[in-house]
């Protein structure tokens, strides 16, 4: 999850409005915390330890997503796969990872005990 959906979902979850965030958050004003919900600016370090100090929880589940999406060895079309993975229902994911390990060359587990069991009726 994006950390500006995040911050959404803690700040809900808590019952906090913008106005309480940006009192809590040092160097942050009404407009700077509406820029971080919006996707619009990312908090800095300082601000991140005072967010994660605010909503009572670890900075790095704050940070888990974005961490993910600066990682240099996924490429543009990964992180696009990863997020149309993750738009799928669990029988599409499914479907979509048999097809995947066919193009890899690399057989699904279900696979696998298909073939054999064909092998034994033979």
């Amino acid at each position: 999850m994006a950390i500006d959906q995040t911050l959404r979902l803690l700040a809900r979850a808590r019952g906090l409005s913008v106005s309480d965030i940006a009192t809590a958050i040092p160097r942050a004003g009404v407009n700077t915390v509406n820029a971080w919900l919006r996707g619009d600016k990312l908090p800095g370090q300082d601000q991140l330890d005072a967010l994660a100090r605010t909503f009572g929880v670890p900075a790095g589940a704050l940070l888990a997503e974005l961490a993910s999406s600066l990682d240099p060895a996924r490429t543009a079309g990964e992180h696009d796969l990863l997020a149309a993975y993750r738009a799928l229902n669990t029988r599409q994911q499914g479907a979509l990872l048999e097809v995947a390990r066919g193009m890899a060359g690399h057989p699904s587990p279900r696979g696998r005990a298909v073939r054999k069991a064909t092998r034994k009726k033979s």
